[in-house]
């Protein structure tokens, strides 16, 4: 005891100031870097906090606008909307997001789920925005989802409009369809969210703005995994504007069965406007496919088609006219003054030139013949010395002032220009002078020239109506949900081919004898209380060799000949012309002129035509169609 007594009697005593002091040190500086933490948080972070606060709390959930209909010109409707249901994921408010989605996957009954998530994470999109995983549910889907929605946290279903094309495939080439936006699309319209709708081709995509309208949406209070708690507030949505077509679906429908599974297609227009009355283009697609986003087998399937069902041939398909070409011919060479109503050629079923035989397409030929019975019989003889007369470049003048080989103007994507050849033209193209043989085939509209069938029916137009090209419209107004009319189109003059009147009604008492003589070569599509004025064409896909002359049933179907028909009606005053192909059908006066007759019955079955009635012709149905005709 003594020891350890006097052990501690001589122990150091510690000084704590020192330990105090650091001691004090670290508290304040753990103080300070809250109290600067805090600083941060509060005063300079405080906007962005309270917006990630609230992010977590509050949601905007975005409506699209209900997108404006489509009707036809009597306001039928031919596209609305329907509602369908989508499921939307939220990753932020997914704990465990692959599991979330394999749960998601195996209730839908089908895969993708996780594909889209990754999808949108790649392309950038925030964690706390929607994404749509998947649409169009069916009612057993839906079920499945509320039935299970505590097991999906971050899961919620949405109602949505979606597109709908009443008929399906009709006019599908005019009226387009819609597809989501993709990143290219938002990159040029920052006004487009990921998920939105958007017109992809067509009537669709030209008329975007009007019928897209302005999105709403609600706010609403959401609890930890995403459920909706409450609505806050209401954003009212505009829905878009309706667009009334000019197009009749009566006329429509009529066009697409006298087509029917063949290839072709047909354009009415109202020569008097310029509105298009019908537009049929086929083969077709159903724009459904594409509501709510294609599956890239599908898009393969169409754009892989050999027989290109994505294509309009209307705007896009570029034919030889045959000789639809002739009334071209006729005007350019009478208003040229190098041919006269009496001027007659002499065809004995071809004419050599160059060492070449140049055949008509009567084997026997047509003896000494003029104008009017050249257009009526359509003789290649008679306006293959048309042509070589007036020479390549005065044909290519008149051509374009016609409508030929340049763009129409109508409001579609990807329309073609076709071709007119001329001097010029060709050295342009291929560095090459013109050589006058070429001539003769462009005559008789081959070679080089091409046209659409839209050309082909403002051609018509023009000869119609005095030589006017109208700019062809297929959207007479745009109306307010409400019915009140926001804008009209009134017809539009694109040029004027100033043509002697006299020259005008020679061609056109050509073109009616083409209908209405009994050796006319669409005496077919004559009607009984109607002058029909028409020009048949039968366009050589394949050349014969020299010598031969080749039976069309003989060829392969993709070698066979092309059909046209061009018509306008009444003959005094035109109320409608049509321009028709149908490819490899043969001769336009037994496969095109009656397609064109069967449009012509029921537009003037809608619309009787005005003024006299021509008396009726008890021949009409004695006289058939040479199948070898133009």
């Amino acid at each position: 005891m003594a020891r350890f007594a006097r052990r501690g009697k001589h122990r150091p005593i510690p000084r704590l100031e020192p330990r105090i002091a650091g001691l004090l040190a670290v508290m304040l500086a753990v103080l300070t870097a809250a109290a600067v933490r805090l600083y941060y948080l509060q005063l300079i972070k405080h906007h962005e906090m309270a917006e990630l606060a609230d992010r977590n709390r509050i949601r905007l959930q975005r409506l699209p606008a209900l997108r404006g209909l489509v009707y036809d010109v009597r306001h039928r409707p031919l596209v609305d909307s329907h509602p369908s249901f989508a499921a939307v994921m939220v990753p932020e408010d997914a704990p465990d997001i692959a599991a979330t989605s394999a749960r998601l996957e195996k209730l839908l009954g089908q895969d993708g789920v996780a594909k889209k998530l990754d999808d949108a994470d790649d392309q950038g999109r925030p964690d706390f925005e929607p994404v749509i995983v998947d649409e169009h549910l069916k009612w057993p889907q839906v079920v499945a989802l509320e039935t299970h929605q505590l097991e999906l946290p971050g899961v919620s279903l949405e109602v949505e409009p979606r597109r709908h094309y009443i008929y399906g495939t009709l006019a599908a080439h005019l009226l387009g369809y819609v597809g989501e936006v993709t990143v290219r699309d938002l990159n040029r319209l920052p006004d487009y969210r990921m998920g939105d709708e958007i017109g992809k081709f067509g009537l669709e995509r030209t008329w975007e703005q009007s019928l897209r309208g302005d999105s709403g949406g609600q706010e609403i209070e959401v609890d930890s995994v995403g459920r909706r708690l409450r609505t806050l507030r209401d954003i009212p949505e505009r829905p878009g504007n309706s667009v009334v077509m000019t197009l009749d679906l009566d006329l429509q429908q009529v066009a697409e069965q006298a087509i029917g599974d063949r290839a072709g297609a047909l354009v009415a227009i109202d020569p008097n406007t310029g509105y298009i009355l019908a537009m049929a283009s086929h083969p077709a697609f159903d724009p459904n496919t594409f509501t709510g986003g294609i599956t890239p087998a599908m898009w393969r399937a169409l754009t892989t088609d050999p027989a290109h069902p994505l294509s309009n041939r209307v705007i896009q398909g570029v034919y030889p006219p045959g000789s639809t070409f002739k009334l071209v011919d006729s005007i350019a060479a009478l208003e040229d003054h190098t041919l006269t109503p009496q001027t007659a050629y002499g065809c004995a079923g071809g004419i050599y030139f160059g060492g070449r035989e140049y055949r008509c397409w009567r084997k026997q030929g047509h003896g000494s013949i003029s104008l009017h019975r050249a257009i009526v019989e359509s003789c290649d003889v008679f306006f293959y010395n048309v042509g070589q007369h007036l020479g390549i470049d005065r044909l290519a003048a008149w051509a374009h002032a016609l409508g030929l080989g340049k763009k129409s103007g109508i409001d579609l994507d990807n329309e073609r220009a076709g071709v007119m050849p001329s001097t010029e033209w060709k050295e342009r193209r291929f560095g090459e002078r013109w050589y006058p043989a070429e001539t003769l085939s462009v005559s008789i509209g081959q070679g080089y020239v091409g046209a659409t069938p839209l050309q082909l029916a403002d051609l018509a137009e023009a000869v119609a109506n005095g030589g006017t090209l109208f700019k062809p419209q297929f959207v007479k107004e745009i109306d307010a949900i409400d019915g009140s009319t926001v804008k009209v189109f009134p017809p539009i003059v694109q040029s004027q081919a100033h043509i002697d009147p006299e020259v005008l009604e020679l061609v056109r008492a050509g073109m009616a004898g083409v209908v209405n003589q009994p050796d006319g070569t669409a005496h077919g599509a004559k009607m009984d209380n109607v002058v029909v004025a028409g020009k048949t064409g039968t366009a050589q896909v394949v050349k014969e060799a020299q010598g031969e002359r080749t039976k069309e049933n003989a060829l392969p179907e993709e070698y066979r000949d092309h059909g046209w028909f061009i018509a306008f009606a009444p003959l005094d005053h035109p109320q409608i012309a049509i321009a028709c192909i149908i490819e490899h059908a043969g001769h336009g006066g037994s496969t095109a002129a009656p397609a064109v007759k069967a449009v012509m019955q029921k537009f003037f079955e809608l619309n009787p035509p005005q003024g006299g009635l021509p008396a009726k012709n008890p021949d009409a149905q004695h006289y058939a169609v040479d199948p070898l005709a133009d």
